[in-house]
């Protein structure tokens, strides 16, 4: 069993930045596949970002690339999630999640692809 808590979540003006932090315990991520997901009232979950197990493969949702990035370090069995310029429609709980069986290059972007979540942290950004 994976064990995953995410924080750094809070309250932020449009334009700011937070960065995110998935920490793990229970198994070593080292084999896994990590993925940030959000969730926005009355909306369905999303696909924000994903990092296969060596870091070397990132991927982002179209909405976040170039303001988002993900990074792992699987010494402090943690991934990160900085985001910058941050926009209200960000605006929602955010989501870590692993799997260590996830085909990644075709599913990374799929919920149903990730067997591990957390409990989710806020993120609010203010116009």
């Amino acid at each position: 069993q994976v064990q995953l808590v995410e924080s750094g979540g809070g309250l932020v003006q449009a334009g700011g930045s937070l960065r995110l932090s998935c920490a793990a315990s229970g198994r070593t991520l080292r084999t896994y596949a990590m993925g940030w997901f959000r969730q926005a009232p009355g909306k369905e979950r999303e696909f924000v970002a994903a990092i296969n197990w060596n870091g070397g493969i990132t991927y982002y949702a179209h909405s976040v690339k170039g303001r988002f990035t993900i990074s792992r370090d699987n010494a402090k069995n943690t991934v990160d999630l900085q985001m910058n310029n941050l926009k209200p429609e960000d605006t929602a709980a955010y989501y870590c999640a692993a799997d260590f069986r996830l085909n990644f290059r075709s599913d990374y972007d799929q919920v149903q692809g990730y067997v591990y979540w957390g409990q989710g942290t806020q993120v609010t950004v203010s116009s």
